[in-house]
């Protein structure tokens, strides 16, 4: 990697900081993946790159075991790159136009069931830091938020009154999401100890035992103990309570576009996946309930 190319990959990740107002961690992902393209293409220059030195990379990183999806990805922050160079660094083509990766088998995201969800959140609060789990918990269900979400939220950022929340989602696009009783319940309660304990330069919602802004570490560490102590017998993490929002809320209601804009997708494309998650549900429902479905 020259220094040439190093000093572009780092102009790049300071655009889309600044400019495009990314997440922290999705520019991190960009910069893991453009560190990917300047070491393997170390012996061609990013400006002499042309699309069979593209293609030969997708092979390589395909032939050492990477998916479909990722490879997609990684493919859509080069060409991404290199559209930032055409606009701001004068460079002439995009080797990355045209290119496709292999297809890969597309896994559904895992989500509970709406018993297992209740038997998740159905726990006893004796004490502040439970009862602050329990309320990032049924926020999680009831909302359908990102875990980063989730941790950049502030108290004002709750209406108790309309029974709302408002999430900065990606791309600094700020949403408004409805909050169930259920959850308006839990978050109340929990209020009335995140004041006693918040440190007076914090503005989080959700703290540490120490009153600082809970890290998105503790909260996945806790999610997954709780699982744990309540029997639910998988990895449970922070994105499948999201799923599980999204899945439940499908199958109740059928309305793709409301779902799509509570989870704060830009295309619809990616809520589509959870009508593969509701026909499973229905196909279940058919084989346990239509004459002609039962298995002799």
């Amino acid at each position: 990697m020259n220094i040439k190319s190093e000093s572009l990959a780092i102009a790049f990740k300071g655009y889309l900081a600044n400019e495009r107002r990314l997440s922290p961690n999705t520019c991190k992902s960009y910069a893991h993946d453009i560190h990917v393209l300047l070491t393997c293409l170390a012996h061609v220059s990013l400006q002499a790159a042309q699309p069979q030195h593209i293609r030969q990379l997708i092979a390589q990183l395909h032939g050492k075991g990477l998916s479909g999806r990722s490879l997609s990805r990684m493919l859509s922050a080069w060409r991404r790159f290199y559209h930032y160079l055409i606009r701001d660094h004068q460079f002439s083509h995009n080797p990355c136009t045209g290119i496709r990766v292999p297809k890969s088998s597309k896994k559904l995201p895992r989500a509970l069931s709406p018993d297992e969800t209740a038997q998740l959140l159905t726990f006893i609060t004796p004490d502040p830091l439970t009862i602050r789990d329990r309320a990032m918990f049924e926020l999680f269900y009831s909302s359908g938020l990102r875990l980063a979400e989730l941790t950049q939220l502030k108290p004002n950022d709750i209406d108790f009154s309309d029974g709302t929340v408002r999430v900065l989602g990606k791309g600094g696009k700020t949403r408004i999401v409805p909050v169930g009783r259920i959850a308006i319940e839990a978050l109340q309660l929990w209020m009335t100890y995140q004041k006693k304990i918040a440190k007076p330069d914090t503005d989080a919602l959700f703290l540490s035992k120490h009153g600082d802004a809970i890290s998105s570490r503790t909260i996945s560490h806790r999610l997954k103990v709780r699982s744990a102590q309540q029997g639910i017998n998988q990895n449970v993490h922070p994105h499948m309570l999201r799923h599980s929002f999204a899945s439940h809320l499908l199958q109740s209601s059928g309305d793709l576009r409301a779902v799509q804009e509570m989870l704060g997708h830009a295309h619809i494309t990616s809520t589509q996946v959870y009508t593969h998650l509701d026909f499973q549900h229905l196909t279940k429902v058919y084989d346990a309930a239509h004459p002609r479905a039962k298995k002799k």
